[in-house]
């Protein structure tokens, strides 16, 4: 059986020295807000080009940490989308503040500026654009609207650690970026992790003292504050992955080029827009007999993934902001056409092609 995602094939590639970066930091004995986690911070800042990285305990924590430090809260609205994963909405509910939808492009499955656009009022104070998938957002308009109307913009790059938009990283066009390091991602950890990075030092400082209990340290509490900290065991893990991360997104591309050439002319493959360099965090297709497609691989044991099947405009959870049916219907049609497919470094070409073959097939059966 084809497996969604293979860790295990990875690790065995690096088991030796990941292995090796974890003894040291238990001989060490230093487990949190040590060397590791600062060397990790130093590297990830350097990567992007930023002057500031701060490792979190998750990509959710980064932020909702961002959205704080950049002073939103209670009755300010911050503009993302509704096809995401719930936790960038999260980040903007847990300062009391009010996610406003826009909807997003066809092609990229990304926010659209033009629809930001028209959403802009007086009480927006922020932007929140996801790289869905791994394909960067238009950041040029965004950041263009952003400077138009004095707002600020937080990347949730989750899903996008090394891509870029005209050779600039995702993560280094807004006023605070945020990664997750979830297992599955393509810098994954062994557990939970995430990260910010700026370049305003004095925002850097207040998310510094809000991962630590409000504390910069000495048991002196300014603010109220959590408990955010990127472990030493996980920062080892990443440092090890993080000199791979160009070598994996690399493998990434070239599996989906493989799955684009199978699949051209018979379902909707990713697209990449011109200047943009996509990491293909997933493979997702789009066929308006979805449902057909992802039963027929089942029966096959082949696996598939539906992201996202209900819009954040559609959950329970988000039934307060009074949205209906058709109020952003290329995120509606989007979540009842996408299906994504089997994509790591290390998966196999020929299951590409067998994945691909068996798609190929059921369109042409039914």
């Amino acid at each position: 059986m084809i497996p969604m995602l293979d860790l295990k094939k990875q690790y065995l590639e690096i088991k030796d020295e990941i292995l090796s970066a974890m003894s040291e930091v238990l001989e060490s004995s230093q487990y949190v807000l040590g060397k590791k986690g600062a060397e990790l911070e130093d590297k990830v800042k350097a990567y992007h080009g930023m002057k500031e990285a701060i490792g979190v305990a998750s990509g959710t924590d980064a932020l909702h940490l961002a959205v704080r430090a950049l002073g939103i809260g209670a009755g300010d609205e911050v503009i993302t989308t509704p096809f995401t994963f719930f936790a960038t909405v999260e980040a903007i509910m847990y300062v009391g503040a009010l996610p406003v939808f826009a909807d997003i492009e066809p092609d990229t499955l990304n926010i659209d500026p033009s629809a930001v656009e028209r959403l802009i009022t007086k009480k927006t104070k922020a932007i929140m654009p996801v790289h869905i998938f791994g394909h960067p957002a238009d950041m040029d308009r965004i950041m263009g609207l952003a400077k138009a109307h004095g707002l600020k913009v937080i990347e949730d790059c989750a899903q996008s650690f090394g891509s870029s938009l005209h050779g600039k990283k995702t993560g280094s066009f807004g006023d605070a970026a945020c990664f997750s390091f979830y297992p599955s991602k393509n810098l994954g950890a062994y557990g939970d992790g995430g990260m910010l990075i700026l370049n305003d030092h004095e925002v850097a400082d207040m998310v510094k003292k809000l991962r630590n209990h409000g504390s910069k340290g000495g048991y002196r509490h300014e603010c109220l504050g959590y408990n955010s900290r990127l472990d030493e065991l996980q920062a080892a893990i990443l440092l090890t992955k993080l000199k791979r991360i160009d070598e994996y997104n690399s493998k990434r591309r070239q599996k989906a080029a493989l799955y684009k050439q199978l699949l051209s002319g018979v379902v909707t493959c990713p697209v990449e827009k011109e200047g943009a360099v996509h990491v293909y965090h997933q493979y997702t297709i789009r066929s308006n007999r979805r449902n057909d497609i992802q039963k027929y691989l089942k029966e096959r044991e082949m696996p598939s993934v539906i992201y996202y099947p209900f819009p954040l405009h559609q959950q329970e959870a988000m039934k307060f902001l009074g949205h209906k049916e058709g109020d952003f219907p290329v995120t509606e049609q989007v979540s009842r056409e996408v299906l994504s497919l089997p994509i790591y470094p290390e998966l196999d070409e020929r299951d590409i092609h067998l994945i691909s073959d068996t798609i190929r097939q059921c369109l042409t059966e039914r």
